[in-house]
């Protein structure tokens, strides 16, 4: 099991959903650095359970902690550790239904990989609970980039079949926090908000749960980063992207779209513009070859819907071998996308982070 990520700014996630608490190490942060923990915390409230009635009713408060690397609110150079612990846990309707593999968890492939030793408990290390960890290690990320100008920002671009399909590219960073702040989902149109919202209550009700999509941009990240073959910028990004769960696609600029387009419609021409070298638009997504081209990177990843409902399901008894059908309780979400939205972001970061200082990208911070 693989638990770290990274290069020189490198991740190792710990903890389990219903253990005594999640955390996050980090390595690879020079000494001397401001370290903003309110803002950690605030990363940290946009993924938290329990913000809304369109959310899990488990109730954590998810407040982090620091263990090591940090003294007197700057960086030692040393590895950070970082914990939220677990309180509001009730591990009892796992232990009633533990024998019962439920649809689309890991519980039969975890049980066949690990022989029955991985913590069952609200899926354990399988959980999105341990992206608590992760949206830690990219507020951390963020801080340093956003001394380079470096700015990310995600949101709900679709519930459902409810789609927002405008282009936010050339809206002001802080105008979009400031429309995505006034949406319980974190959409920035407001009517397709109180669309999607009516449609989360909607499945709610019916004991279901559905499905959405999150739209990144990220602007001013310098072109020329990254790498042909597998260090490209969409490789990496997409395999940090994977390891939250719930994510199913993922496509940067057109995507998919590129599959009915002609290459003349498709292909971005390039122009001089105030002096510098760009594309009159950006199917790319920001990315070509592998490499940043100087445009913002833009990609969209698609949540599945949760699979945890409360219908009942067909399924398995692994202690008898038979066909059952059961309704497994527990305190799910209705639709996980507005919470995935900061663990994108902050995978976003942990991964540019990276990228600059093994390409020897060294901000002004970092000189001492």
């Amino acid at each position: 099991m693989d638990n770290s990520f990274g290069t020189i700014f490198k991740i190792t996630s710990f903890g389990e959903s219903h253990g005594k608490l999640i955390g996050i190490i980090i390595d690879g942060v020079p000494a001397g650095l401001d370290f903003n923990l309110e803002l950690i915390q605030k990363e940290l409230n946009m993924r938290r359970p329990g913000q809304s009635n369109l959310t899990t009713s488990r109730n954590e408060e998810d407040k982090v902690k620091v263990l090591s690397g940090i003294f007197n609110k700057k960086t030692t150079g040393a590895p950070i550790c970082l914990t939220i612990e677990n309180k509001d846990i009730n591990s009892l309707p796992y232990e009633k239904f533990k024998k019962f593999l439920r649809p689309s968890h890991a519980d039969y492939t975890a049980l066949i990989k690990f022989g029955g030793n991985s913590d069952y408990r609200g899926s354990g290390r399988f959980s999105g609970r341990v992206t608590a960890g992760f949206v830690i290690a990219g507020a951390v990320a963020k801080q340093i980039l956003q001394k380079c100008n470096i700015t990310i920002l995600a949101y709900t671009k679709s519930i459902g079949d409810i789609l927002d399909e405008k282009d936010y590219t050339l809206y002001d960073y802080k105008e979009l926090i400031d429309l995505r702040e006034k949406s319980l989902i974190r959409a920035l149109d407001s009517e397709k908000s109180k669309l999607m919202e009516q449609l989360i209550i909607k499945v709610k009700n019916q004991k279901d749960s559905i499905g959405g999509s999150i739209k990144c941009i990220v602007k001013n990240f310098p072109e020329g980063k990254g790498g042909p073959v597998f260090n490209g910028l969409e490789s990496i990004i997409s395999k940090a992207i994977f390891s939250i769960p719930a994510i199913k696609g993922i496509e940067f600029g057109a995507g998919f779209k590129s599959a009915q387009m002609k290459g003349s419609e498709h292909n971005d021409p390039w122009v001089i513009k105030d002096g510098k070298v760009q594309t009159m638009k950006n199917d790319a997504g920001g990315i070509i070859g592998g490499i940043s081209t100087g445009m913002p990177i833009e990609f969209t990843v698609v949540v599945k819907p949760p699979s945890s409902i409360g219908i009942s399901q067909k399924t398995v008894n692994i202690e008898t071998n038979k066909n059952v059908e059961i309704e497994f309780s527990g305190r799910h979400d209705p639709c996980i996308a507005p919470r995935v939205i900061p663990v994108v972001e902050a995978m976003t970061a942990v991964v540019l982070l990276d990228c600059l200082l093994i390409e020897g990208f060294i901000p002004k911070v970092f000189k001492s």
